[in-house]
């Protein structure tokens, strides 16, 4: 029970990691590592089901998505500048998350790693999520007048390679980001 309560302990720690490579654009505060995580997975979970994944897969993505960046607890969030220095990047962050499950109780353990094992398909969809909600951040920073994340959604539209996130890419773009509330009724 103590190497759970330690796992969930250091799970909290990405709500302490900052997205690091939106320093580049002046943005002093940006989201948290768990805060990216949290809409990963919502997006994952839609992606999934918008490329025909049954609710299972989307499921199992979804889960992925939560864990993703489950090695930044250890190594921060490592972005594409300091990418360019560390070569070891993708195997660094494998060995922390085997490390981190390795202290978990059997079951759990496995469960975890599992987790993480996705066929080429799924890993695409987690990809392009972790894509479209980076680009979606990206808007939500250009709308509060961070005129320089407007490129980050153009490199992004380039990247993504599924219909479906090359559509809520798009959509990212267009829309405002306060749309979602603008027009909502008042509860009786």
């Amino acid at each position: 029970m103590e190497e759970i309560a330690r796992y969930i302990f250091e799970a909290g720690m990405l709500k302490r990691v900052a997205r690091s490579g939106w320093w580049a654009e002046k943005i002093k505060h940006p989201e948290s590592a768990a805060d990216h995580s949290f809409r990963t997975a919502i997006v994952a979970f839609i992606i999934a089901r918008m490329e025909g994944f049954d609710e299972d897969h989307a499921r199992k993505i979804c889960t992925a998505a939560v864990f993703h960046d489950m090695h930044e607890t250890r190594l921060l969030d490592l972005n594409k500048i300091t990418h360019r220095y560390i070569e070891a990047g993708k195997e660094l962050e494998l060995r922390v998350e085997k490390e981190q499950a390795e202290e978990l109780p059997a079951g759990i353990k496995e469960s975890v790693l599992q987790v993480l094992e996705l066929s080429q398909e799924e890993r695409q969809v987690l990809k392009d999520a972790d894509y479209v909600e980076c680009a979606f951040q990206a808007k939500e920073y250009l709308d509060t007048g961070h005129a320089g994340t407007a490129n980050w959604i153009r490199n992004i539209k380039e990247r993504v390679s599924t219909e479906s996130a090359k559509k809520l890419v798009e959509q990212a773009e267009k829309q405002d980001s306060n749309s979602w509330w603008k027009g909502l009724k008042k509860l009786d």
